[in-house]
C-alpha cells in the first residue's frame, strides 16, 4: 500500500534561481559533498532535450538508522537516487524522483513542484514509500519517511545557502 510523504520548503530565492541550481551539475556535486553521507557519488548528470536528470548514490551510516532497519539490513545503507527536472514554464517547474535502497525491498518515488511564493519560491515534494515486507513493512515505511523528512530539511538548508552564495 505504501506510506504517503509530503514536504514543502519556502526559499528566499526565485523559482529561476532554484531551477538553475537544480539543473546544474556543480550544485549536485556540492550537495553530495556536504550531505551525501558515506560513499556519496554523482553517477551522472545530463540534459536530454528539455529535461535535466541526475543519478546519484547517497549513504546513511548504520549508526543513524533506526534499529528496525538495521535488524533487517545491517551496515551502512546505500541509496540509489534519481531526480529529473523539466523546463521552467510560466514561473514554475516540475520534476520526478525515485529512490532504491541496495539490499532492501523498498522504494520511494514521487513528484517535485517548484512555484513562486511571494518574492521567493516554494518547493513541494509528494511521494510514496513502499516496503514489501509482511507485517513489518508499514513500520519500516514510517521510519523511512521520518529519515526522509530529516534529509529534506538538510537539503533545504543546503539549497538556501548554496543559492545565496551563487548570487
Amino acid at each position: 500500500m505504501g506510506h504517503r510523504i509530503e514536504h514543502s520548503a519556502r526559499h528566499t530565492k526565485s523559482v529561476d534561481a532554484l531551477h538553475a541550481a537544480f539543473t546544474t551539475e556543480q550544485y549536485w556535486k556540492d550537495r553530495l559533498a556536504e550531505i551525501g553521507g558515506p560513499g556519496a557519488e554523482l553517477v551522472e548528470a545530463r540534459m536530454d532535450s528539455d529535461t535535466f536528470s541526475v543519478t546519484l548514490i547517497q549513504g546513511i551510516a548504520a549508526k543513524h538508522l533506526p534499529p528496525m532497519v538495521t535488524r533487517i539490513r545491517p551496515g551502512d545503507l546505500r541509496i540509489d537516487r534519481t531526480e529529473s527536472w523539466g523546463p521552467l514554464r510560466n514561473g514554475s517547474a516540475t520534476g520526478t524522483f525515485s529512490v532504491r535502497t541496495e539490499g532492501a525491498p523498498g522504494k520511494i518515488y514521487g513528484t517535485l513542484t517548484l512555484t513562486t511564493d511571494g518574492t521567493g519560491s516554494l518547493l513541494r515534494i509528494e511521494g510514496t514509500v513502499t516496503v514489501d515486507i509482511p507485517f513489518f513493512g508499514g513500520k519500516i515505511e514510517e521510519a523511512i519517511a521520518e529519515q526522509l523528512r530529516r534529509l529534506n530539511e538538510k537539503e533545504d538548508a543546503f539549497t538556501e545557502n548554496w543559492t545565496s552564495e551563487q548570487t
